[in-house]
């Protein structure tokens, strides 16, 4: 399978779910192929509105839809797919599932679908609202090198994306990746206060704070330099920028982010296991 000519079908028309059907839209799918469950009115409005075509009962879209995106949260998971049970036993031979509910394993989503059924876990992240997310996603064995390459196709329209070759290694890209942005916005956060407290008018440190977030990952991105090598760059002996490094090693800076990733790849294992 690839994407070409493809219906793509959503459960949930959530953020993700309708920035995934943006991006999609934005290279070039029909809005003829795209359509979405989703029992919100409002929702259901706005993605029929902009995207595609919408419908409230989840098994007339599996019905209709070629690939699959489990879009819904993960503690309904299993509600749903049992929901859709002789739906998805139809169509077995033909829909690839993807599904995107945080923590929820390929094991369990292989037990609430018929045996056999070709299904793909991702892990996207929020920046994927404003099509510069980072993607990771791992296939079961039913599914196909062309499937993969429809994962890929799917994902590639909201940011970067990476096939990982074993499903556990999902539990970093969720600590890195997945709370990776939360960590970033901390830091902004703090680059704000700091600079009201030494001063600064509130909207000039958040511009200032903002803007060098941006460019910094911007020059990270597009430079052959590694990110320390930039930031040795940018550090003068003596200078102010060593002096604020100073500080933030003595606190631990790097143990600390070292910790919060653990933590969460921990917290994702856990979530796995059904904790």
């Amino acid at each position: 399978m690839s994407l070409e000519g493809q219906r793509i079908g959503f459960l949930g028309a959530g953020a993700m779910a309708s920035a995934l059907a943006g991006g999609l839209a934005a290279a070039g799918v029909p809005r003829a192929r795209l359509a979405a469950s989703e029992p919100d009115p409002s929702r259901r409005a706005a993605f029929e509105s902009q995207l595609g075509s919408a419908v409230a009962d989840n098994a007339s879209l599996i019905a209709r839809s070629d690939l699959v995106v489990l879009a819904v949260k993960p503690g309904v998971v299993a509600a749903v797919l049992d929901e859709l049970a002789s739906v998805a036993e139809a169509q077995r031979r033909r829909v690839l599932w993807i599904s995107i509910a945080a923590g929820v394993p390929l094991l369990r989503l292989e037990a609430g679908l018929p045996a056999g059924s070709r299904v793909i876990r991702a892990m996207p992240n929020t920046p994927a609202l404003v099509r510069l997310g980072a993607t990771a996603f791992c296939a079961n064995r039913a599914a196909s090198a062309s499937d993969r390459a429809a994962a890929r196709e799917l994902f590639a329209g909201v940011g970067s994306v990476w096939e990982a070759p074993r499903e556990e290694l999902l539990d970093p890209v969720t600590a890195v990746s997945g709370s990776g942005p939360a960590y970033f916005f901390l830091l902004i956060e703090a680059l704000i206060d700091a600079g009201v407290e030494n001063g600064l008018p509130a909207d000039a440190a958040r511009e200032l704070a903002l803007q060098t977030a941006l460019g910094a990952a911007s020059l990270a991105r597009q430079s052959e330099r590694s990110p320390g090598e930039l930031r040795e760059q940018v550090t003068s002996p003596g200078g102010t920028t060593q002096a604020g490094l100073a500080r933030l090693a003595a606190r631990d800076f790097r143990g600390a982010v070292a910790d919060a990733v653990r933590a969460a790849a921990e917290r994702s294992r856990e979530l796995g296991r059904g904790a």
